[in-house]
């Protein structure tokens, strides 16, 4: 059973996973991403991909959960910034 210090871990992770997914909405929905840095999700789904394997070496099932869901919804944006980008 999963105590209160992981709970919170959990329920921090959620949010902090759900924070991208307007972005994702909205660059899906419009097909606009101009303004959406490259730069900024390859540093964070760097930092996510580092997290994820941390949390596999200390079997920490929150750092797992949700930095693996947050790994696949921010490489799924960073593919819209590709996709939807305009070619100059």
């Amino acid at each position: 059973m999963l105590g209160w210090t992981e709970i919170l871990g959990l329920v921090a992770g959620i949010f902090t996973t759900a924070a991208v997914t307007p972005q994702i909405w909205k660059a899906w929905k419009t097909k606009e991403v101009e303004d959406v840095s490259i730069g900024m999700y390859l540093v964070l789904i760097t930092g996510l991909a580092l997290w994820l394997v941390y949390g596999i070496i200390t079997s920490d099932i929150p750092i797992i959960a949700t930095n693996g869901t947050a790994f696949a919804l921010n490489t799924f944006m960073l593919y819209l910034i590709f996709r939807y980008q305009e070619k100059d």
